[in-house]
């Protein structure tokens, strides 16, 4: 057994159920960019030891992941936890049997997964979990612009102009009477895993409560759905088809989204961090961003979601 393979045994021992194994009969290294995780097989189990990569625990609270992961297990839409140790980071989870790790191709290429995907992403939210931690998303974008103010940082063409867009949309959706669920809150598809008839969702990592919407608008965005994916997707999500507010609010999240990582990217470009090109990511993010916004429907959408909370209002 090599030297990595020990390591990753004597994580599995941390777990009481495996505190005497010896020996394992595979142990496979799977994705993960910020963390190291295996699939190990012994005996008839298969399990994911997930071991966090250094500085993690800078930016992520461990308690509040674990808490978040046994709740969406709760719920049905994840693996069960079998172990985790908070103070390291460490998680041990079951693996799901003959699943694809879903790619931006895979939900183009396989039929119906944006409809897996919105399924399980429904009965998330609509669970009754509630998770720890509260996503803001425009407390996070007024962080970073704060931070950005404070560097040297080459900034994309209309970036000044997209900001000001971008800040009404914090009135038209605080004013919408939003409701929270328990949300993953960073929707990437290889968080997504498909057996062909159930779409299980992994990685807890920036989990939340939040409008749940903001799920499903960022999985459309990371996955570049096509307006008739996205159809499929609100459409299994709601069970029927969306309302004008429901689409808007769906639609402005990913505008939106795109504007959070394009700061986050701008930041990690000033910081001259060489670990991706950052600009190229974050000029890519920021064009898609301008482009939907500027996009003469998308006031159309900011409006339907207006006079949804303008008929709350008068209801109430």
């Amino acid at each position: 057994m090599t030297k990595n393979n020990d390591h990753v045994l004597a994580a599995l021992r941390e777990a009481e159920q495996f505190a005497t194994v010896e020996t394992v009969d595979n142990i496979t290294r799977l994705g993960g960019l910020t963390n190291l995780v295996y699939r190990v097989e012994t005996g008839d189990q298969s399990v994911i030891v997930r071991i966090p990569g250094e500085g993690t625990d800078e930016y992520i609270d461990r308690k509040v992941e674990a808490f978040n992961a046994r709740a969406a297990a709760s719920a049905g839409v994840s693996p069960e936890v079998i172990f985790a140790r908070p103070e390291s980071g460490l998680m041990i989870s079951y693996a799901v049997q003959n699943i694809e790790t879903m790619t931006p191709d895979l939900f183009k290429s396989r039929a119906g997964s944006p409809a897996r995907a919105g399924k399980a992403l429904s009965k998330l939210h609509n669970s009754g979990e509630t998770f720890q931690f509260r996503f803001e998303l425009f407390s996070m974008i007024d962080d970073y612009l704060n931070i950005l103010s404070e560097k040297d940082a080459n900034l994309p063409d209309g970036y000044h102009d997209v900001v000001a867009a971008a800040e009404p949309l914090k009135d038209v959706l605080a004013h919408a009477n939003l409701p929270l669920a328990p949300c993953h809150c960073d929707p990437l598809c290889e968080n997504f895993l498909d057996d062909g008839k159930t779409m299980w969702i992994i990685d807890w990592e920036y989990s939340g409560m939040n409008d749940p919407l903001w799920d499903v608008g960022d999985l459309s965005v990371e996955a570049g759905m096509n307006a008739a994916q996205d159809a499929e997707l609100m459409e299994a999500y709601f069970g029927r088809p969306p309302t004008a507010a429901e689409t808007g609010r769906m639609v402005i999240y990913k505008a939106m989204c795109d504007l959070l990582w394009t700061l986050w990217g701008l930041i990690q470009h000033a910081d001259n961090n060489t670990a991706d090109d950052f600009w190229a990511y974050a000029t890519g993010r920021f064009d898609r961003c301008k482009a939907l916004m500027q996009e003469p429907i998308f006031q159309q959408h900011i409006l339907a979601v207006k006079n949804r909370s303008a008929e709350t209002v008068l209801k109430n």
